[in-house]
């Protein structure tokens, strides 16, 4: 479905950068990317022409520019901040885009860690910036989270999640731009338990994928945890958790495990070795399955967003 607004500059040309790119040339955006380093544009171009398609959109052609002062800012209506998750960096980023964009463009940032009141502390029109916290892979994954900070206007707010909505994602409304915003604080929760069983022994990583992906988080394609809860019954739920409760793990430190392979330089598939040891090939073909079953699952939830 095409916007009514419809030229936006993304800031980063990364994978998550390149991906919302071709989400908002899917919607019917022109879109410019910031990208600084040129030898990534092949293949920055490369990447948002192949997830427009995935989209079921034409391949798209993309404006890069290595700088955002060389972008041609007239009529930009939302510019969305990717860069690496550095405070100073996004501060300065959202400083400049103060001076460059339209009066009534949009700011938002992906940041999945720092408020968008901590990155627009000081500017002028804070009011305008808020959180737009997208999910990898974000052309797959459907949720965007609108996270509203301290001085974020109402009507901005609600005016980014209707782009989005338009742009066929699923924007999660969040009020108050706390650690973590939404997912990511139900999500960590989830992994400090799957850590802690790991680090007890009490199952290997592959049990707990197995556990979620063919257990209890198969359900959620169907129904969220809390209405898959009023479907089991509250009661149930309520004496189970009475029992469990006092024995989650509770640690205010992420896993040893976890702790122990990031200092040994085994960060995952980056470097080859994490939880699992990975080649190209079997790293490649393994995300290769992963965006394959993604998608298979983005057409079951898109019979329920279309009902």
């Amino acid at each position: 479905m095409n916007t009514t607004e419809n030229e936006a500059v993304v800031i980063g040309g990364g994978n998550m950068g390149a991906d919302i790119a071709a989400i908002l040339v899917a919607g019917g955006w022109r879109v410019t990317v910031i990208e600084p380093n040129r030898g990534r544009w092949p293949t920055l171009r490369e990447r948002v022409a192949s997830s427009a398609r995935t989209l079921g959109a034409e391949a798209g052609v993309v404006e890069i520019a290595a700088a955002n002062a060389e972008a041609d800012w007239r009529g930009v209506t939302l510019a969305i901040e990717c860069a690496p998750e550095r405070l100073e960096l996004k501060r300065s980023i959202f400083a400049e885009l103060e001076r460059l964009a339209p009066a009534e463009a949009i700011l938002g940032s992906n940041s999945s860690s720092f408020p968008i009141s901590d990155i627009a502390a000081g500017l002028a029109t804070a009011s305008r910036m808020l959180g737009m916290h997208f999910f990898l892979p974000a052309h797959l994954v459907p949720a965007v989270e609108v996270i509203r900070g301290a001085a974020t206007d109402e009507n901005v707010w609600q005016r980014a999640a209707a782009i989005m909505r338009a742009c066929g994602k699923v924007p999660v409304m969040v009020k108050k731009d706390i650690p973590g915003f939404l997912a990511n604080r139900i999500q960590h929760a989830l992994m400090r338990e799957a850590f802690a069983l790991v680090d007890a022994g009490l199952a290997t990583p592959e049990d707990v994928d197995n556990a979620v992906r063919y257990g209890f988080g198969f359900r959620y394609v169907a129904a969220g945890p809390i209405l898959q809860k009023d479907f089991a019954g509250l009661d149930v739920h309520l004496a189970a958790g009475t029992t469990m409760y006092p024995d989650l793990a509770a640690n205010k430190a992420p896993s040893p495990a976890l702790a122990k392979l990031v200092a040994e330089g085994k960060l995952g598939v980056k470097t080859g070795e994490g939880f699992w040891k990975w080649t190209p090939e079997s790293a490649k073909a393994e995300r290769e399955r992963y965006e394959r079953d993604l998608a298979d699952a983005l057409e079951i939830l898109k019979r329920s967003l279309d009902s």
